[in-house]
């Protein structure tokens, strides 16, 4: 029947939108100030950014609008502090979580991103023997909903954009078909190096190919046996994490190790 068609429709529209995210609020030494006051809020709802080639890349859609820079708040923090971001609601998909961040010239409340970034957190496979393999973000198949890191201790003083990068990976064996869930926290850094050039760094848009063995995957078929992060390598640890740090715990490092056996 026609009702029962729409029905189904509709509930499979809605298990899709349920299964993507967003990044809602900065984590701080174990606080949670809230939603939206120093992330900058997306205009797509909870939609991932399929194309690397547009500008909603740098902060997702809408994230470099005048109305939202002049909502958003830049949270101050030191370099060594435990920050992290709150997902709203879930990781929906199989994927990985990274962080990058970029240096103001001026403000971060006046910055667009159009500067380098450099990347300090790296969250991937957490066993490379199970078929499909199992991911870090997506334990038992259920998503984290928050995580945490440290910032690196030898950080530049200034104002940064520190920027929350989720790739779901469960439609990425075509072209367009990985997804990109981004969100632009604003932060002040003090505490940190007098000077100092993170790196290596890429831009956004630029820094992704739609043939980046990270982007570009099957992850069901043939068999994974290892994986390529899309961009650089983690500065200054140059490492991945394999075991996420959630909100209230004890962290156990931001470099992880595969769990024994693990490797293939």
């Amino acid at each position: 029947m026609r009702w029962q068609s729409t029905f189904a429709t509709l509930i499979a529209i809605s298990s899709i939108a349920l299964a993507h995210w967003n990044y809602e609020s900065v984590l701080l030494n174990g606080k949670d100030p809230g939603a939206y006051q120093y992330v900058r809020s997306p205009k797509n709802s909870n939609s991932p950014v399929t194309d690397i080639s547009s500008k909603d890349m740098v902060c997702n859609a809408g994230g470099n609008d005048a109305d939202v820079l002049a909502k958003t708040k830049s949270l101050s923090v030191k370099a060594g502090d435990q920050v992290g971001f709150r997902i709203n609601s879930v990781f929906g998909h199989p994927g990985i979580q990274q962080v990058y961040m970029s240096k103001a010239p001026d403000t971060a409340a006046t910055y667009k991103g159009d500067g380098d970034w450099f990347k300090v957190y790296s969250l991937t496979t957490s066993n490379l023997t199970n078929d499909p393999i199992f991911w870090a973000p997506f334990p038992g198949s259920v998503g984290i909903m928050d995580f945490t890191f440290t910032l690196p201790t030898s950080l530049p003083n200034g104002q940064y954009l520190m920027r929350a990068e989720g790739l779901a990976l469960h439609g990425a064996s075509t072209v367009g078909g990985a997804q990109f869930y981004i969100g632009c926290a604003q932060l002040d850094v003090t505490g940190g190096a007098s000077s100092g050039t993170p790196g290596p760094t890429i831009k956004f848009p630029g820094g992704y190919s739609t043939n980046d063995p990270g982007i570009l995957v099957n992850m069901y078929w043939p068999p994974l046996r290892s994986y390529t992060t899309p961009g650089p390598s983690t500065w200054p640890n140059k490492c991945e994490d394999h075991s996420p740090n959630l909100f209230g715990e004890t962290s156990d490092g931001d470099c992880t190790p595969l769990a024994k056996g693990a490797t293939g």
